[in-house]
């Protein structure tokens, strides 16, 4: 493993280059942070003019899964690194890159492959580090969905794609009557494959975390693990709301936290940042899903961290040393398009920023959806319970229009 790149200068023989597959708004404060370092940066999306491609030095736009344009693309940019920001990738050809030295994939073609299905996580967690999960079982028709939860699933259950992003295709059931509804659903919201799903067994929780971990060199050359503070956050058919930071839990349940979010990173290995998300009970934790890269609900770090996500994802990948400290208590707010329009404007910026301590975030997104979210509202406070009053008044101030 690389333990430090020596920072060169963009767009010269010196330039270390990274390549980011996937460019949203995770992947744009990425691209941004890299910058600062100095980094040659390359984005790639599936969509022309993408949040991160308004920012890169460069910016592609292919089918990330077809995997032929994926290693030409690699191949024509020879970057030092593959930075994955979605699931929807050919990862049997970042596995194949990775093994011919072509580039180094963050944090391993590995963890990046593993985690593109929520199967292959959810194995890995349960079966093969033991870790506390909810009941669960794979369907690959109706009749096998039904019968998985006749069989010992039960309700109220959950029914996700394999593979999907933001919630998508996600739906909480509680009767044999909307089955059907929830498999049609899920088929929808599937980035690739529509004819496989989870079913999970609901677990009666008090809340939601995302424990952030950074895998990043320590001065003796060593990967050490860092833990932010834990992220509560509200979900709405799977997809984040807002987010704050610091989560109140108790002594115990954060430990268990950062035991179970230490044992799946050190799995997956590599280098950056990690969401680990997790369903906990008063003193019980439960692992439910890990990106390895940052995370949505990360997002009100750019006002609670010293060092936000994505400048940790950023320094660790390139083998420096990361400041995990809260600055002060933060939540963010989603802004949604609520217009199914392209090229939308806004309206209430001046009196969001009004709201006392807030800022904004909006991502650039060229077309709208009604649920896309096209920014997020931060906000500080003397405690989380300010700061999300404030978040959310901020991101109620603006309001989308027509061009």
């Amino acid at each position: 493993m690389t333990k430090q790149f020596i920072l060169g200068t963009p767009l010269s023989s010196s330039a270390i280059k990274v390549m980011l597959l996937g460019s949203g708004e995770l992947g744009k404060e990425v691209i941004i942070a890299l910058q600062r370092l100095g980094v040659e940066t390359i984005a790639v999306d599936r969509y022309p003019n993408a949040p991160g491609h308004q920012v890169a030095h460069r910016a592609y736009v292919i089918n990330m899964t077809d995997a032929a344009a994926l290693r030409n693309l690699v191949e024509l940019e020879q970057p030092h690194l593959i930075v994955p920001e979605i699931e929807a990738i050919a990862t049997d050809m970042l596995v194949e890159i990775e093994r011919e030295g072509l580039a180094r994939v963050i944090p391993t073609a590995r963890a990046a492959q593993l985690t593109m299905h929520r199967e292959g996580i959810r194995r890995l967690a349960a079966e093969t580090l033991g870790l506390p999960t909810s009941p669960y079982a794979f369907a690959n028709s109706l009749e096998e969905l039904r019968a998985a939860i006749d069989d010992g699933i039960g309700y109220p259950c959950v029914v996700k794609p394999v593979m999907s992003s933001s919630g998508k295709g996600q739906s909480k059931i509680d009767s044999a009557a909307e089955v059907e509804q929830a498999w049609n659903y899920a088929a929808s919201g599937s980035r690739v494959n529509q004819g496989r799903v989870i079913v999970e067994g609901f677990i009666n929780f008090e809340y939601e975390i995302t424990q952030l971990t950074v895998r990043a060199m320590g001065s003796n050359g060593e990967v050490e693990t860092h833990f932010c503070e834990p992220i509560g956050h509200v979900q709405i058919h799977g997809d984040y709301v807002e987010s704050w930071q610091p989560q109140a839990m108790s002594e115990l349940a954060l430990k268990r936290t950062r035991d179970i979010s230490r044992k799946v990173t050190d799995n997956l290995g590599g280098l950056g940042i990690f969401g680990v998300e997790l369903f906990v009970n008063g003193d019980d934790v439960w692992f439910s899903e890990v990106s390895p890269r940052p995370h949505d609900t990360g997002m009100v770090t750019m006002c609670s961290q010293i060092q936000n996500e994505f400048e940790l994802h950023a320094r660790a990948i390139l083998g420096l040393p990361v400041n995990i400290a809260l600055r002060a208590p933060g939540a963010s707010a989603v802004i949604y398009g609520q217009l199914e329009e392209s090229a939308i404007a806004f309206t209430g910026i001046d009196e969001a920023l009004r709201v006392p301590e807030s800022d904004l975030r909006l991502f650039g997104k060229p077309e709208s959806f009604s649920k896309r979210r096209m920014g997020v509202a931060l906000a500080n406070g003397v405690d989380t319970d300010e700061a999300r009053i404030r978040a959310k008044l901020a991101a109620s101030k603006v309001v989308p229009v027509k061009s």
